[in-house]
């Protein structure tokens, strides 16, 4: 059997750039070298070792965007066992069904997240130690390592281990355990960094996405480290604190989901400086271009926009510099990977579609998960001929560019017609007074559905009835929005995503 650990992507970085800054922790002020940080991480999981974890155990870990997330990441690999990243947001009920679904034995939280942490491993009856400040009455992971001497070395795993279980917000049901190997995640790593966009060891790279969340990091944790480069953490993101880190700290690459490129646009008027940034990426959601062209103005630096999920490592395709990029479209697929179109509507096979057509967007290669937790029946329907089952709508074109058009289960159907929200989304976002938009269907007696659009807009800048008038010149008859609601702000999931189910609950009924 190949042995490989995802552990080596900090090991080496730590034996090739020892005295690089690995790490700066904008909230504790800590800059720590690469040496130190795997000294750091050999220490607590020797603390690990010595609560009992070991090769075949599963720990889960509750920490924000702090230098203790890297160092207990890393630590946890280095013992031997499986990670599972605890959403930050969810509840102590939500919590304990990950605890109790993934077999955990052991819960690391930040002190910041002890309350949270113990209420839901009280649930399940798991053991909590704190990382962080300490605090009284708990026992602290810092102390467990001091007690004994630091690993010499990672644990040995096999390729084909579950390195990583990221538990995917479901839409429906519970959330499922989406089972990623080392080699996944070694193979989504290396290609992020050796053959998409031009990175350099020198590279600063933002790290305000959240660490517990496949695109914080694979592409900006692990691939800042696999590059030897230096990742700047932001515990909580705001667009104004964002520019003043970056400017502060020069940083050169920025990773952000629709919504931090927004905020970031609304802070940009109010900045005294804006960063130098030599490349921006965009994931997890759909990017409206008119977002996209704004800040290349405004910021004078060029987004990327990608795809992929957290059962494809994450990233499946990306505008990239070898095959050109086209607004719009998430690009091509990344080395190793192929991403087509098929028959959305047969369930049992995977039958491809001619370029041009719209379909399922799915996908095979070194990136696709092991499968789903203690769920077969999920795992056969989402793994079918070999190809990964998206859920995503959308075409490629004869250049090979994949554009997503919309989830499956987001499409409204008004009247018999298919209408897609993004294409409603895209069109409402280059209104001046729209900040955000999200489109939903809610239901309708006479259409079967209709179009709603929730709309944070500038203060004062717009009545609905004039968005509906406007909106009429640029989207056909049967795709306009006839609902127009008004909101503060767009309910955001943990990963920063807009969550479209909670808005269909609000405005469903018509209010």
């Amino acid at each position: 059997m190949t042995q490989l650990s995802l552990a080596t992507v900090l090991a080496e970085a730590a034996r090739k750039h020892p005295s690089t800054l690995a790490v700066i922790d904008s909230a504790t002020g800590e800059r720590i070298t690469y040496r130190d940080l795997w000294d750091q991480t050999l220490a607590y999981a020797a603390g690990l070792k010595a609560l009992g974890v070991g090769p075949g155990d599963t720990v889960a870990i509750q920490i924000p965007n702090l230098a203790d997330f890297p160092r207990i990441y890393f630590a946890v690999l280095a013992a031997g066992a499986t990670i599972v990243p605890m959403h930050l947001l969810l509840t102590p009920d939500e919590n304990a069904y990950v605890l109790s679904d993934s077999g955990a034995s052991l819960l690391v939280a930040h002190s910041s997240q002890l309350a949270n942490a113990t209420a839901a491993a009280e649930k399940t009856g798991i053991k909590v130690v704190s990382v962080g400040p300490a605090v009284p009455g708990v026992e602290r992971l810092e102390d467990a390592a001091a007690t004994v001497p630091p690993l010499k070395t990672y644990a040995s795993r096999e390729a084909e281990d579950v390195a990583v279980v990221f538990y995917t917000s479901g839409t429906t049901g519970k959330p499922k355990g989406a089972l990623l190997t080392h080699l996944n995640l070694v193979m989504n790593t290396m290609v992020n960094v050796f053959d998409i966009h031009d990175l350099r060891q020198g590279d600063v790279v933002m790290g305000c996405l959240p660490l517990f969340h496949t695109f914080g990091q694979t592409v900006g944790m692990n691939g800042t480290f696999r590059l030897g480069g230096t990742l700047v953490l932001q515990a909580r993101f705001s667009g104004e604190a964002a520019i003043d880190l970056m400017v502060k700290e020069n940083v050169t690459i920025f990773h952000g989901v629709p919504t931090m490129y927004i905020g970031l646009l609304e802070a940009a008027p109010k900045a005294d400086r804006l960063p130098a940034l030599r490349l921006c990426v965009s994931g997890g959601a759909s990017l409206p271009v008119a977002v996209l062209e704004k800040f290349d103005e405004v910021f004078q630096a060029k987004i990327f926009e990608g795809y992929g999920l957290s059962e494809t490592s994450p990233t499946a395709t990306t505008n990239q510099p070898a095959f050109g990029t086209k607004a719009g479209t998430v690009g091509h697929p990344i080395w190793g990977v192929e991403v087509e179109i098929a028959r959305p509507e047969i369930d049992e096979r995977i039958e491809l579609m001619a370029d041009g057509e719209l379909g399922e967007i799915v996908i095979r290669g070194h990136n696709v998960f092991a499968g789903y937790l203690n769920n077969d029946e999920a795992t056969a329907q989402a793994v079918v001929d070999g190809w990964f089952r998206t859920g995503d709508l959308g075409t490629k074109d004869a250049d090979g560019f994949i554009t997503i058009v919309d989830r499956k289960k987001d499409l409204v159907i008004r009247g018999g017609f298919n209408v897609y929200p993004r294409e409603v989304e895209e069109a409402l976002a280059r209104h001046p007074a729209v900040v955000q938009v999200a489109v939903i269907g809610v239901p309708d007696s006479t259409h079967g559905e209709e179009i709603c659009a929730v709309v944070v807009a500038d203060p004062g800048g717009i009545t609905a009835d004039e968005l509906i008038e406007w909106s009429k010149e640029k989207l056909g008859r049967h795709k306009y929005p006839r609902k127009i609601r008004f909101a503060e702000a767009l309910p955001l999931g943990p990963s920063m995503k807009v969550l479209k189910r909670e808005l269909r609950k609000t405005y469903s009924d018509g209010e």
